[in-house]
């Protein structure tokens, strides 16, 4: 008997895909599929898959085609495939020529042709057709968000609007239509991004909801709990998606660190400390350190111990100007303490620490591009070490999951509606000084 496996994604399954498995079993006798798990998927950077692993599973038995279906979940498991179902041929479409050579060592390798035509990428950008217009004077996060939302299929970035047109770069001006005026911008889009200041989010975000666009809006999403609770209200109001965009959050690692958290693995968890700081400062962009750094070390603090705290204490070094170049935030909980320190200007130790009874998770810097975390134990021999792919800083995973809320019509998040509150209210506190010692 000639075993032969084949692996692929099998997203909105089609006719290309069917052809392909049909010819993949006219090579022997027995088919094995493996089918990607959505956490490989999203750790290689495949981003845009729509159906859940049990509908691609379904789709694929559906066909009669296969033998027998596995899930692929890790790198170098082809390896282990082949060698485990005693397999004759590996097969896969010609596009990706090459690139499976090194399997010929343990069977054959054999690259078929794809239909032409026939696309799950394709499909997916036809039915999530999105124009998002950029806001913002932070040249370098538009330009960030412009790139990679390349990298996000149905995604069209259809100009820019900035007060301070000069602080643009001709690179961003060229790849995006310079709208003078922030109206004419909502005439052109579906759904904005914005990267202005904070001050201006309230009046933007809720101008636009108006306009019934949806809006993917830099931390903090206001400057204090109320105003972003009132927002959200109008966003259901208008069947709009408003979604609070901080990278972090977003990616892979953090996500699988909150959940070994969570699971007990360090035990009762009675220390957070975060750390977010950096010497780079951005023409144009007028925040201090709070106002840039503040949502990435409240970020982990809420999202492991909760918005329920008892005591809340600020400390802070000034400028010249008046703005922060160092904040120092601690939190009191029951049974349980945080601090954050952000700083722009001032530069220390960017790790997260997370400390339980048992063990603690150590995140070294800069954490919040998170792609790899330890898991640490009285006995050595017991650490771990977790890994996990990162594209794009988290950006484009961002995008994703503003994608799918909006076309879902349903908030499909990272960041739940309590920490976007919680951050807002923290925020305004520091602009108010409320228990705030300057130093």
């Amino acid at each position: 008997m000639k075993r032969i496996i084949t692996y692929g994604t099998y997203d909105m399954l089609h006719y290309g895909h069917i052809r392909l498995l049909e010819r993949a079993k006219a090579l022997g006798d027995y088919l094995i599929v493996g089918i990607t798990s959505g956490s490989f998927d999203w750790g290689r950077g495949k981003l845009n898959v729509k159906q859940s692993l049990t509908e691609r599973i379904e789709a694929v038995r559906d066909t009669g085609i296969a033998d027998e279906i596995i899930i692929e979940e890790y790198e170098g498991q082809k390896i282990d495939d082949i060698r485990r179902y005693d397999i004759d041929i590996f097969t896969v479409g010609s596009d990706w020529v090459g690139y499976f050579d090194y399997l010929n060592e343990y069977c054959d390798v054999i690259y078929l042709d794809r239909t032409e035509g026939v696309s799950s990428s394709e499909l997916r950008a036809k039915e999530r057709e999105l124009r998002v217009g950029l806001v913002g004077n932070s040249n370098s996060e538009l330009e960030k968000f412009a790139f990679e939302s390349q990298y996000v299929n149905g995604v069209e970035i259809a100009g820019v609007y900035s007060d301070r047109k000069d602080n643009l770069s001709e690179q961003l001006l060229t790849a995006c239509t310079f709208v003078p005026i922030f109206d004419q911008l909502l005439e052109l889009v579906d759904a904005l991004y914005l990267v202005s200041h904070p001050e201006q989010h309230f009046d933007q975000i809720k101008t636009a909801l108006e306009y019934g666009k949806h809006v993917l809006c830099e931390s903090p999403v206001a400057m204090s709990a109320d105003s972003v609770k009132e927002l959200f209200n109008l966003a259901k109001e208008h069947d709009c998606i408003l979604m609070e965009s901080i990278k972090t959050a977003y990616s892979l690692a953090f996500s699988r660190l909150q959940l070994i958290v969570k699971s007990g693995f360090i035990g009762d968890v009675i220390s957070v400390e975060a750390t977010c700081t950096s010497l780079q400062k951005n023409e144009g962009d007028k925040r201090g350190s709070m106002h840039s750094w503040g949502a990435f070390g409240l970020l982990p603090i809420f999202s492991v111990l909760g918005t329920e705290y008892n005591e809340q204490i600020i400390y802070t070094a000034l400028d010249e100007t008046g703005k922060d170049i160092f904040t120092k935030i601690d939190f009191v909980y029951n049974g349980a303490i945080a601090s954050m320190r952000v700083g722009n200007g001032v530069k220390s130790e960017g790790n997260l620490v997370i400390s339980g009874t048992k063990g603690y998770v150590y995140v070294p810097a800069p954490w919040w591009k998170t792609d790899y975390f330890e898991v640490r134990y009285e006995n050595q021999n017991s650490n771990k070490r977790y890994f996990y792919q990162l594209e794009g800083e988290g950006i484009r995973y961002t995008i994703v999951s503003f994608l799918k809320s909006i076309t879902k019509g349903k908030l499909e998040t990272y960041i739940p509606e309590n920490i976007t509150v919680a951050i807002a209210d923290t925020m305004n506190a520091f602009n108010n000084k409320r228990n705030t010692v300057v130093l």
